[in-house]
């Protein structure tokens, strides 16, 4: 399994080889039933729960996505991984990740 690290190196590991960059993208919508309940809830106050799920959907899926690409280049991990989210045409919401694929080294 690729590790996702946030971090330039993993502690007990070097890094063998810098194969490159890896990214990935995810752009969710919450539909209409879930910007109209964001609606209410931001008439009356309260936790945006369609909001947080399509967040977390699009989070699950853009990290899944990077780990398969590195798999696919034969990395053991992505380091100095960051994770970027922002909202374009009212609703949408764009998560993006991208860091380095490495090989490493016990």
């Amino acid at each position: 399994m690729v590790i996702l690290a946030t971090m330039p190196t993993i502690p007990g590991y070097t890094v063998k080889d810098t194969l490159g960059l890896v990214y990935a993208t995810s752009v969710r919508t919450r539909g209409m039933l879930g910007k109209f309940s964001s609606g209410i809830k931001a008439m009356t106050g309260g936790k945006g729960g369609a909001y947080l799920s399509e967040i977390d959907k699009a989070r699950d899926e853009v990290l899944e996505e990077i780990r398969r690409k590195a798999e696919g280049m034969h990395a053991d991990a992505v380091l100095s991984m960051v994770l970027e989210m922002t909202e374009i045409l009212e609703g949408f919401i764009v998560i993006s990740a991208y860091g380095t694929a490495v090989t490493l080294e016990k």
